[in-house]
Order: structure tokens, then sequence, then C-alpha cells
């Protein structure tokens, strides 16, 4: 079984975040990057499947050089191959467009991915890839297991769970449940080793007219400062959730 784990480069959730050329570009100055939390739990899915039933596992990104070291990362946590697609992730599109590519050319019999990325929180690219290659698609993974050719998929629904089957060729979104955060994979310095020598590959991107462009960054409103009643002066409270907050 060949598996394609799709990786997304974000920032650390403790980074800083600042904005340049009047806030129409990222600053990237004294960030760290990070595999997507929701990728990595696929990627630690799909390192199960390698030592289980002898998978390959190739993992792939959509970036420029800068990506590499997140790739090296996914190499070190025991993926086999990268890819890198050689252009700006600009959009959600473009990235399934370019993904699409790689998955054809590989010939992927399951393709796994975050629900979404923790940057842009568009949870948009796998169903987006499915579509343009006509592929199965479950979205909100918690558990997959592979038999043969057929998958059983947990999804997370409203109150519960709901168990699918399916065939492979077969695309699925996936989050904390396929794995839990006690199960992610820190490199250690043999894999960190090994993974100087694994191939990366660069691929050039298809060309595609990309009609999407960023207008502007906004940061979230601060948010005020916290006002504490008494427990027994409710009509003050009342007061306040009316006329202030406007919520009643």
């Amino acid at each position: 079984m060949k598996i394609l784990v799709c990786i997304s480069h974000v920032p650390d959730t403790t980074s800083k975040i600042n904005f340049t050329e009047n806030d129409t570009k990222f600053d990237t100055s004294g960030v760290q990057f990070v595999i997507n939390p929701y990728d990595e739990f696929m990627l630690t899915r799909a390192m199960w499947f390698k030592e289980k039933q002898g998978a390959s596992v190739t993992v792939v990104n959509v970036g420029n050089a800068t990506t590499e070291p997140t790739l090296r990362k996914a190499l070190a946590i025991g993926a086999d191959n990268a890819i890198r697609v050689n252009a700006e992730a600009t959009d959600g599109y473009y990235v399934a467009k370019q993904l699409a590519e790689v998955i054809k050319n590989g010939g992927y019999d399951l393709i796994m991915a975050g629900k979404e990325s923790i940057d842009y929180n568009g949870g948009m690219v796998p169903g987006m890839t499915a579509a343009i290659l006509d592929y199965n698609f479950v979205n909100a993974c918690i558990g997959i297991e592979i038999d043969g050719n057929n998958a059983t998929i947990s999804k997370e629904i409203d109150g519960g769970k709901e168990i699918l089957t399916a065939n492979l060729p077969l695309i699925i979104a996936g989050q904390k449940g396929v794995v839990e955060e006690k199960d992610l994979r820190i490199p250690n310095m043999r894999g960190i080793m090994m993974a100087r020598k694994k191939p990366l590959q660069v691929v050039e991107p298809v060309d595609f007219n990309n009609t999407t462009s960023t207008i502007k960054f906004e940061k979230p409103e601060t948010k005020s400062a916290c006002k504490m009643i008494d427990a027994e002066n409710v009509e003050e409270l009342i007061n306040l959730l009316h006329n202030e907050a406007k919520v009643i």
C-alpha cells in the first residue's frame, strides 16, 4: 500500500504574529514553523500502517525551500521519502490542484491529511483534491483501518461517531482521535541522521491561472478587560449585559 501524507508548514501557536507591507504579507521573522498538528496526527497513523502492514509513506508539501526543514522532520519521524512542490501556497484551490497532480503521478492508494491547517483554518484542501480526482473522501476522520482494498473509517458527527466503509483509492481528512497526542513521535538522533539521506524530491508546479490575491491581514481585536460583579448584585449584572454587552 502506498500512502501519501499531506503536510502543511505552519507557525507554532506560541509565535507572535505580525504583518508587513501595509498588512498584506505575513512577517516570518522570528517565527518558529512546525508540522501542522492535524497533519502530524495523520502522519503518526500512517507510520502505524508502515510498521504493521508494510506500507510505504511519502510526505508532500506545497511551498518554497523554507518548508524543507518541516519535511525533514517528517522524514525523521519515519516517512520514507518526501516531495516538495516548488510553489507558494497561495490559496486552497491552488494547493489542491498541485496535490492532485502529485497523486495522479504517484499512484497512491491512501491520501491522508489533517482536516485543516491551523494558520488559515480553511478546511477545504482535502475535499477539493478529492473532487478534482473524483476519489472517495471522508472528512473529520477519527479512526481508520485498512484490509486489502477496503477501508473502515470512523467519522465524528454531532453527538457521536459514524462508521463508514470505502474502497481505495481514498482521501481522508483527520483530526485528534486518529491517534492521541501521547502517541505522537519525537524524532530521535538515529531518525534525524537517516532523514538526511532520504530522498526529498522537488517538482515544479503545474501551470494554473490563480485568480486569488491577498488584500489585507487583520489581527483579532484585543479582548476587553473582565469585569467582576458581586454575586449578590444581580441588577448590575443584568444592566451590563443589556446596555454594555448588548446580549440580552
